[in-house]
């Protein structure tokens, strides 16, 4: 129990970085006894201590200019003075650089979804992102072993299996393409992250390779094992594998047998941590200890059946149990679980499995094993691309509260497969945990989201009854910001998409939109064939089976409760912006006006009547939202869609006119995406 409570210990230590109410698992050491009760202490404080050592290089810095010399290595710059993440476009090559440029904080979330860069980077033990501006000097690395290996790796593969060979024995997965996204949606993605599976199988090939070494054969596998955590790099993952490698080798080699698997993670978590405190910020990190925490809980409980039957109940079983404890979290970052996950895995992971030490031995021996290695690639690619067709189980974030429920709802299942509970008690606390979070369904979502697509628009209505609309998309590379942002909130289809009018920051991204989510109706303004963008986007439209609706002033759409007025645009015109679709969204007694970019001279002809939010038009220029509207309309919102710029939006003039009105006013550039409660 001593490692158990070395791991409690060090890991209520480490979220102390995340809440003080972690102190409050002080309390646990009156409970625990007297062995227990001094690692738990000892771990806490050990990582409280660590934790006041200086962690930040940069604290203090960030908004200066400076000149940094040193590695870059996948966009990190590594100095004498520490790490920080670059941002360059295009991204250097690795190399040694001198750089010049300004030390920024990093970005947080800016959608439901989107990439929250400063927690991937506390995860990784980094405070700070160098925007470049000049690159001083640079120059390439010497040809290292790592290149070496990887020359030899590579040698005689086609692109996609060697992008495979790559990222399966050195960790490396930029060069796959979509193909990680399609073991993504299969359920494989763990089997392309150095971890537990990947260093059992080498461990285990290791072990049978130097078996003639007699009981030094486990110090020679540990040995090795080091080795490839420093060509690779420590990632949490392969750290956390690594030490209960290590951990189980060196028993072996002592003679004490097998470490029991709780054992082997609470030692693995407390020296994890006390090394890299930081590595609780890290998804890797939560996902690697919950798989293995969920497999050893709940595996030795489970019946074995023997012969082929219990291959595949075996099969199957760790795969439930891997995601047991995983399955709140993948949701709520992947918003969907590929349903055929468990075959996915039985019939998939022998080929990795020899994948593995395959590629291993390749990376010595070169072309000689081309061939084998290129044909297991592509019966494993093959099967991998026919499971990412399969069915998936889609789902938006999830809560804190959700999280709570979840987890104290699988709680007393594992009480009653452990005896402490009865079956019935199991039940009727799980049922009780599940009825709780389905409160949430007896109110369904009233929102308006104007999400945050850089110097463009895109806005997202989500009405009861499963009604949602989303309105323009931005520029073409937001369409995957906004699918994403779809995703988070649990939207897998739109009752209806508007076009605004055909320019580029409002309908880019549309056909991305229309290819990865079900849409019911698009609907449009005048035609306007000869502009590029609107022909892609109804070319799309056509190809995906979406029904075209061109609406102009006086037409009326109703979808559910809701219905959408539009006031212009008043006729063909030949001025892009006055072609605007200008609309005013109705629902509960709520009303939202939604402009596009129309200009000043065309708001006085539309049919005024007070509202709640303005959709403030093309992005607060001057041209726009003049003070006859602001009279007319009084609103009592305005939202800005805005990013990084050099037209000066939204202009002081703008600004001005709705301080006067007395309007509030939100922005994306400041805010990200805004959500506007219509209840």
């Amino acid at each position: 129990m001593i490692p158990h409570a070395l791991g409690l210990g060090a890991l209520a230590g480490a979220l102390t970085q995340l809440s003080p109410l972690a102190y409050l698992s002080l309390l646990l050491v009156g409970l625990l006894p007297r062995p227990e009760r001094w690692a738990f202490a000892g771990a806490f404080g050990l990582l409280c201590l660590r934790l006041l050592l200086p962690s930040d290089p940069w604290a203090g810095q960030l908004g200066s200019r400076v000149e940094l010399e040193g590695v870059v290595r996948e966009g990190f710059l590594s100095t004498a003075q520490g790490r920080v993440y670059l941002r360059h476009f295009p991204p250097l090559k690795d190399g040694r650089y001198r750089l010049s440029g300004v030390l920024q904080p990093p970005q947080g979330r800016r959608n439901p979804g989107g990439f929250d860069q400063a927690l991937w980077l506390r995860g990784v033990g980094v405070g700070a992102v160098l925007k470049v501006e000049r690159v001083l000097w640079s120059q390439p690395l010497p040809h290292g072993p790592r290149d070496g290996l990887r020359e030899r790796l590579e040698a005689g593969l086609s692109p996609t299996v060697a992008a495979l060979a790559v990222a399966l024995t050195l960790g490396e997965r930029r060069d796959l393409g979509e193909t990680y996204g399609e073991f993504q949606r299969s359920g494989l993605a763990h089997a392309l992250a150095l971890s537990g599976l990947n260093v059992a199988i080498l461990t285990g090939f290791l072990v049978l390779l130097l078996s003639f070494a007699g009981a030094y054969r486990y110090l020679g596998a540990l040995a090795i094992l080091l080795a490839y955590l420093w060509l690779v790099g420590p990632s949490p993952s392969l750290v956390r594998a690594e030490i209960m490698a290590a951990l189980v080798l060196v028993a072996l080699f002592l003679g004490k047998g097998r470490l029991d698997v709780l054992a082997a993670l609470g030692w693995a978590a407390a020296l994890h941590l006390l090394w890299q405190p930081f590595a609780i910020y890290s998804l890797s990190f939560q996902l690697s200890y919950l798989a293995v925490l969920g497999m050893a809980l709940v595996l030795p409980k489970l019946p074995r059946p023997s012969g082929l039957k219990g291959w595949l109940w075996a099969a199957f079983a760790v795969t439930f149990a891997a995601q047991l404890l995983l399955l709140p979290l993948l949701l709520h970052h992947f918003h969907s679980l590929p349903l055929l996950s468990p075959v996915a895995n039985l019939l998939v992971l022998p080929f990795l499995n020899l994948l593995v030490p395959l590629g291993f031995l390749k990376m010595f021996l070169g072309s000689a094993l081309a061939l084998p290695f290129e044909g297991l690639g592509r019966l494993t690619l093959e099967l991998v691309a026919l499971f990412a067709r399969g069915p998936q189980l889609y789902w938006g974030e999830i809560s804190p509260k959700g999280f709570a429920l979840y987890y104290l709802g699988i709680t007393p299942l594992l009480a009653a497969l452990y005896g402490h509970i009865s079956w019935r008690r199991a039940s009727v606390l799980t049922g009780s945990a599940a009825l709780a979070s389905s409160l949430n369904l007896l109110a369904p979502a009233a929102e308006y989201w104007q999400l945050d697509v850089g110097q463009g628009d895109s806005a997202l209505l989500r009405l009861p009854g499963g009604v949602e609309i989303l309105v323009d998309g931005g520029r073409d590379w937001a369409g995957r910001r906004v699918v994403g942002a779809l995703g988070a909130l649990g939207v897998d289809d739109l009752e209806l998409v508007v076009a605004t009018h055909p320019d580029a920051d409002h309908i880019g991204g549309l056909p991305e939109v229309l290819e990865s989510v079900g849409v019911g109706v698009l609907v449009t303004g005048p035609p306007r064939l000869e502009d590029p963008q609107e022909r892609r986007l109804r070319e799309v439209a056509r190809v995906r089976g979406v029904r075209v609706i061109e609406a102009a002033a006086g037409s009326v759409l109703r979808v559910g409760q809701a219905r959408l007025r539009f006031l212009g645009p008043r006729e063909n015109g030949a001025e892009d912006n006055a072609r605007s679709l200008v609309f005013v969204l109705e629902w509960g007694g709520r009303r939202i006006l939604f402009t596009g970019d129309a200009p000043i001279s065309e708001e006085r002809y539309w049919e005024a009547q007070p509202i709640d939010v303005l959709k403030v038009a093309h992005h607060g220029s001057a041209s726009s939202t003049g003070e006859e509207l602001l009279e007319r309309f009084q609103p009592r919102l305005a939202v800005i869609g805005v990013g990084a710029n050099v037209y000066g939006h939204p202009t002081p003039a703008v600004l001005e006119r709705l301080r006067r009105h007395g309007v509030a006013v939100r922005r994306t550039d400041l805010e990200g995406a805004i959500r506007i409660p219509l209840r």
